[in-house]
């Protein structure tokens, strides 16, 4: 019994013209059985139909989700003016006390918060969360207005207990859907971020013109925390 054939043909350069061109000249013809060639041709159609698969494998969806649920996080503290205020003044009152201040409270808040986060989004109930919230932003406005010199670790348990009430409320506003860590992270670098611009602001203030304007930050601060709480 005859099998049949496919036929393969290559065209290689076997000579030159004067003018340094190439000619082709038809070689030898190459016999391949029909069934190897066949087997190339299910790969190739294999090849294609799992490209589309690999391309939406679901990771880039998960990316994607993970990267909204980080920048939902990180917009949070920006749209809240207690969140906001609290933030930007405990870098205001570690600017204005220098030393290991600058980064210690800023670093504990931030730890703080996300322990509160933690409880928040476990359900745990906080009694006068709301309250001590906004109790927080008056405190911070005044301790900035008085320019006030705590021993580190007295300032760090004050910023800790703020921290752990904020990070709460922020736990516990957790959109629905949002990817708890993602957005926990973006939280956290929502608040570092707020806390390094309140020391810029207050280190590049430390003249007998700054320092009065950062305290009267403080004082406007601790009004507009009066005001949270009666409206």
């Amino acid at each position: 019994m005859i099998r049949e054939r496919q036929i393969m043909r290559c065209w290689l350069p076997t000579t030159a013209d004067k003018d340094g061109s190439t000619r082709n000249r038809r070689a030898r013809e190459h016999r391949l059985p029909r069934r190897i060639t066949g087997l190339g041709a299910v790969a190739a159609a294999l090849l294609g139909a799992c490209q589309p698969a690999l391309a939406h494998s679901g990771l880039e969806h998960t990316a994607a989700f993970a990267s909204g649920s980080f920048a939902t996080g990180f917009i949070h503290p920006w749209t809240g003016l207690d969140h906001l205020l609290a933030l930007l003044t405990v870098g205001l009152w570690a600017g204005l006390n220098g030393g290991r201040a600058l980064w210690a409270w800023p670093a504990a808040f931030v730890g703080a918060m996300l322990m509160g986060g933690a409880v928040g989004l476990a359900g745990i109930s906080v009694p006068l969360a709301e309250p001590g919230i906004l109790a927080s932003v008056v405190l911070l406005g005044l301790l900035v207005l008085t320019a006030a010199r705590l021993p580190l670790g007295l300032g760090a348990a004050l910023i800790v207990l703020f921290a752990l009430l904020h990070g709460h409320a922020h736990g516990t506003e957790l959109p629905d859907g949002a990817a708890a860590g993602a957005y926990m992270a973006g939280l956290a670098f929502a608040t570092a971020l707020l806390h390094a611009i309140g020391i810029a602001i207050a280190s590049v203030s430390r003249n007998s013109i700054g320092t009065p304007l950062v305290r009267g930050v403080g004082a406007a601060v601790a009004a507009a925390g009066v005001a949270l709480a009666v409206i």
